[in-house]
């Protein structure tokens, strides 16, 4: 076997970890072994939110400044043991009509990905097979809007969503913005969960004309938060809690209390700057999973 390459076991099943040294996030020289150690270290509270869904991973073979692809589909060399499920691909680019997505349920999987340099995790609102058990409402700000502003309007969405009984926990996407989570009952279709927050979008439009927009239209983003409630459609993926993100440094998509969403919405941490995976690692250690409330369920949405 090739010195880069060695032979680890993982909960009883035998995988070849490769390249370690190498670095995927150059301006931070945080390395592909450190990759594998942080998702091996937040596993406890990151495979929940996996749990029987449909896996988007977004691979960088060669690093955050080398190129990426997206991968639906398992590759050829699918260990026997990571669990896939055949679902049908509505559009899909390659023309295919189905895909055999993976399922990351365990860490070994987690650890078989993370070597694969597949840093980013993402994920739909619905288990497999099942509706919604999740409405998410995507913050994206226009420039001279950043995340400061996505925390401003987190709390006027936040309050309005209160309203209807329906409770919402922020985290950053790890990128520019960030995400309200909200557990729902699962009995909806993603048709009717899309069609709630487009209207409760449009409402808070309405009465915050010069900070929120809820068309998609980006000549009318600029300085203002775009509430994405198309997140919700069945198609779409969001970047799960506590991925990585391919960034400058090891930025992770990060699970907020409230307190600091009004801190940031001040001008002060998280809108300063991302939290990274070892500043993740400790935050965990010492909240623990601030998004375990989503994994309980929540009601159903109101109609129109």
């Amino acid at each position: 076997m090739p010195a880069d390459r060695f032979k680890v076991e993982v909960e009883g099943r035998s995988l070849e970890l490769s390249n370690l040294d190498k670095v995927l996030y150059p301006k931070a020289g945080f390395t592909k072994g450190e990759v594998i150690d942080y998702y091996t270290r937040i596993a406890p509270v990151l495979l929940p939110h996996l749990q029987d869904r449909a896996l988007t991973r977004i691979r960088y073979p060669n690093g955050v400044d080398g190129g990426s692809f997206f991968e639906k589909n398992a590759p050829a060399a699918t260990p026997e043991w990571v669990r896939t499920v055949n679902l049908p691909a509505p559009g899909s680019s390659k023309g295919r009509e189905t895909i055999d997505y993976v399922v990351a349920d365990d860490l070994p999987t987690l650890v078989w990905l993370a070597n694969l340099a597949a840093l980013e995790l993402h994920t739909p609102q619905w288990k497999v097979g099942e509706h919604p058990d999740m409405m998410v409402v995507d913050l994206d700000p226009g420039a001279p809007a950043a995340l400061r502003q996505c925390c401003q309007v987190a709390l006027v969405m936040r309050d309005r969503l209160a309203a209807d009984g329906v409770a919402a926990y922020p985290k950053t996407s790890g990128k520019k913005g960030m995400q309200l989570c909200c557990p729902i009952a699962g009995t909806q279709s993603s048709d009717d969960v899309s069609a709630y927050a487009r209207r409760i979008a449009q409402e808070l439009e309405k009465e915050h004309a010069k900070q929120i927009v809820s068309k998609m239209a980006k000549n009318l983003r600029p300085g203002k938060v775009f509430i994405d409630w198309s997140q919700n459609n069945a198609a779409k993926t969001t970047v799960a809690p506590y991925s990585l993100r391919a960034q400058d440094v090891p930025s992770v998509s990060t699970p907020l209390t409230w307190d600091e969403v009004e801190a940031g919405a001040a001008g002060k941490r998280p809108s300063t700057r991302p939290y990274t995976a070892p500043e993740v690692l400790k935050r965990v250690e010492k909240q623990g999973d601030l998004l375990a409330p989503l994994l309980d369920g929540g009601p159903e949405l109101p109609g129109s």
